[in-house]
């Protein structure tokens, strides 16, 4: 009877230290999960994506063939991307926008055409701690650019967790893709533009990390500069 309460209790902590982000927030309200945002593979396992040259690490759909509705949102103001719990692991975030040449509902995201809008690093200072203030957060809210050119987005959260980063493949990523309608759009030109697959090797020295010994000296944010307009 121990041993199995042991498991139970392995079992329920494994399932509650995982995470998706099913919701968006649009006008201060959070809509519904899965109504806004394609269902990932993992809706109901929660289990992240560690191999970045995956085609699933775009939007994490393959297994799911999801739908879903696309919500408006003005340039200049706030978007939020919401999970089921909170970011229980430390790591950081990266937000990624990417803009369909017609009806995103259509659009895969393929090729160059990924940009960064947001990000939440590490705080490093000098080797003698490391702190991830996305830990813990339920969700981030950012301000799309004012700049930012009207149409149709994916936009693609990624909440890179690196508690076990020490060895390749050891960061876990958990995404979703959202769908927005840009309205009062500006003239900028977003970028620069990466594909997603791509973006990463799994190499790089915020991906490939041991958060823990030697405690690193300062943080590199993987992925390209954000774009602000």
């Amino acid at each position: 009877m121990f041993k199995s309460f042991v498991a139970l209790a392995a079992l329920v902590a494994s399932a509650t230290a995982h995470y998706t982000f099913p919701s968006l927030v649009v006008g201060g309200t959070t809509t519904p999960a899965w109504v806004n945002v394609r269902k990932t593979n993992n809706f109901n396992t929660q289990a992240p994506v560690t191999d970045v040259t995956s085609p699933d690490f775009r939007c994490y759909d393959s297994q799911t063939n999801p739908t879903a509705e696309t919500i408006t949102v003005a340039a200049g103001s706030q978007l939020g991307i919401m999970s089921d719990g909170t970011i229980y692991h430390p790591g950081v975030v990266n937000v990624y926008m990417a803009k369909a040449p017609g009806d995103v509902s259509d659009f895969a995201g393929d090729g160059d055409v990924w940009f960064k809008v947001y990000q939440i690093s590490a705080v490093t200072d000098g080797g003698s701690s490391i702190s991830f203030p996305a830990e813990g957060v339920p969700g981030v809210t950012f301000t799309l650019p004012s700049d930012l050119p009207t149409g149709q987005y994916l936009v693609r959260m990624e909440a890179i967790a690196l508690h076990v980063a020490s060895t390749y493949g050891g960061a876990q990523f958990y995404i979703s893709c959202g769908q927005i309608n840009v309205t009062n759009g500006g003239s900028g030109s977003p970028g620069p533009l990466v594909a997603i697959p791509g973006v990463y090797t799994g190499y790089e020295p915020g991906i490939l990390i041991n958060i823990n010994y030697p405690i690193p000296k300062n943080y590199t944010q993987p992925g390209p500069a954000v774009w602000s307009g």
